[in-house]
Order: C-alpha cells, then sequence, then structure tokens
C-alpha cells in the first residue's frame, strides 16, 4: 500500500512538472537564506543569475533537440570551441566583430555537423555528438596549446555587465526564453517540432519535412552553445579551451527537470528556465554550505535520473 501510494504520488509530481520543479526552487532558495549569511548578498545573487543564464541559454536549444527526439552531448565543447574562435581571431584580426561572429558561427557550424550526422547518415545522435563533444574539445586545445586567451569587449560586457544591477547575461536570457517560447507555441514551424517527436511517421505522412527540421533545431542548439561561449568567456575575460566542460550535464539536467521528456513531443520553455534556475541555486548551495565539488557531480547525476523516473512513472501512468 505505501509502495502504491508513493508511485501515485510519484506520477501526480511527474503531471505538474513545472509546478514541482518551482516548489523545489523556493525551498532551496528558503533554506538557503536561513543557512548561509552570504545566500542573499546581492554579490552572490548576482553569481547565481549569470550561472543560471548560460545554462538555460543553452538549454533552450537543447530543449528543442530532445523535444524532436534527439540529444546533444556536444554543447560543453562547442561552448569551449566558439570562445577560442573568437578570441583568436580577435587578438588576430583586431577586429571585435569578426572574433563574435566567428564564435558563434562555429557553434552554429557544429550544430549543423551534428545534424547532418544524424539526418544524412543516420547515424545516432547520442553517438554522433558524443564524437563531436572530443573533436570539438581537442581542436580547442590544439588552437591554443592548452593556453587561455584573453577576450574582452562587447562580450565581456554581456558576460560581466549589469544594467540596473541585473546581469546582461541574465537580461539576454529572458529574451531569448520569450522568442523561443513564441516560436515553439505560436509558429508552424514550432508546432512541427512537437509533432516530430511526438510521431515522426505521422509527420512525414503529413507532409512534415523530418531532415530539415531536425537539421534546424541541431543548428539552433550550436549557435546557443556559441553564444553561451561567448558569455562565459566574457564573464572570465579569458577564452579556455576546457571553457564549459562539464556543462552538458547541467543543460541535459536543466532541460529534462523542466519537463521535456526524454521519448519528445513534449516540453516547454518556462520548464527549463526554472530547471537551469534550480540547478544553478544546487551549485551555489554546495559552495555556500562547504560541501565537497564532487558531491556536484553525484547530484547532477541523481537529478537526471529523478527527472526521467519521474518522465517514465508519468508515461507508465497515461499508458494505462
Amino acid at each position: 500500500m505505501a509502495m502504491q501510494s508513493a508511485l501515485t504520488f510519484a506520477k501526480e509530481l511527474g503531471r505538474h512538472r513545472e509546478a514541482s520543479v518551482l516548489a523545489m526552487l523556493v525551498a532551496v532558495a528558503l533554506y538557503l537564506t536561513f543557512a548561509s549569511d552570504y545566500f542573499l548578498e546581492p554579490r552572490n545573487l548576482l553569481n547565481v543569475g549569470r550561472q543560471a543564464s548560460v545554462v538555460a541559454i543553452v538549454a533552450l536549444g537543447q530543449a528543442l533537440v530532445i523535444i524532436a527526439r534527439g540529444i546533444d552531448l556536444s554543447v560543453g565543447s562547442v561552448i569551449g570551441l566558439s570562445a577560442v574562435v573568437a578570441a583568436v581571431l580577435m587578438r588576430d584580426t583586431r577586429s571585435e566583430t569578426v572574433g563574435l561572429l566567428g564564435g558563434l558561427l562555429t557553434g552554429l557550424a557544429c550544430g549543423l555537423a551534428n545534424g547532418l550526422l544524424y539526418t544524412r547518415l543516420r547515424i545516432n545522435p547520442f553517438i554522433a555528438t558524443l564524437g563531436t563533444l572530443s573533436i570539438a574539445r581537442g581542436i580547442a586545445l590544439l588552437m591554443t596549446g592548452g593556453i587561455p586567451v584573453s577576450f574582452g569587449g562587447f562580450a565581456e560586457f554581456v558576460g560581466a555587465g549589469r544594467i540596473f544591477d541585473i546581469p546582461v547575461s541574465f537580461l539576454l536570457m529572458i529574451v531569448l526564453a520569450v522568442i523561443v517560447h513564441v516560436f515553439a507555441s505560436r509558429t508552424v514551424k514550432g508546432r512541427e517540432i512537437y509533432a516530430i517527436g511526438d510521431n515522426p511517421k505521422a509527420s512525414r505522412l503529413a507532409g512534415v519535412n523530418l531532415r530539415s527540421t531536425r537539421l534546424f533545431v541541431f543548428a539552433l542548439c550550436g549557435l546557443l552553445a556559441g553564444l553561451g561561449g561567448l558569455i562565459l568567456a566574457g564573464n572570465l575575460a579569458s577564452a579556455d579551451p576546457n571553457l564549459g566542460m562539464g556543462y552538458e550535464l547541467d543543460v541535459i539536467a536543466a532541460v529534462i527537470l523542466g519537463g521535456t521528456a526524454l521519448s519528445g513531443g513534449r516540453g516547454s520553455v518556462p520548464g527549463v528556465v526554472i530547471g537551469a534556475l534550480l540547478m544553478a541555486l544546487l551549485n551555489n548551495a554546495f559552495v555556500l554550505l562547504g560541501i565537497s565539488a564532487y558531491w556536484q557531480v553525484v547530484t547532477k547525476g541523481l537529478v537526471i535520473i529523478f527527472a526521467v523516473g519521474l518522465d517514465g512513472l508519468q508515461r507508465g501512468g497515461d499508458d494505462d
């Protein structure tokens, strides 16, 4: 009886994922308010906002990929490669515009490569992006010899600047979240992405071009990862070839925790943003409470398993 009650509760939790994650976010914030004297300090809150913004921006693209029944494991490495390319171009050409465009186009190119491997060569996206993860990181290391490259200018303003004491990157995240939300929920292409994830065969019979739509979501994911790399490098005023390492875990955890189904066809932008905020808050909690950084990796894995488990229970309940 107790096990049945627990399963029923878990299924209900899965059906109201956004509200559940928001409640968890509030609970963690309240706990940290009393557990740490530093949590509510403006500097700490600004750091949480900056960290959440990069994860959320990249997660917006990742969410669309997963909704369309794909996955992109390479986003962390694309973050690092895009930052390195931008910094090197800016240094060699002495043009900030060329550097920034180069960084964004690098992210876009990586996304297109992932999409082509999936749609043209029919390589499973998990395997394809696992390969590009290694390739992108290797190229970044080869370009720099493992040595960080100085980075600044407009990207530094976006990464570390503030407007009315609000991080620019956080404001950019909100703007992009609104744009992606409107795109996903109000446009034909957005509805096609959901349709492909829900039933690819029916979508194809209905006239949806599966290849071009999947290529589009991977390209967008790569572009947003490139933007995330510029923001991170701008915040640090340095483009490290190891930048973004492990970010794929944060991004995927935020997407799944926010209610996006790994099986495709379901997910929302507000849920993704809430999931990113929760991941950033959990990371901040480990620092403030003096808990070993190794436990952060364990916690991310547990969060992913927990979120996927809720999704599985929800689908099982729907099938019943």
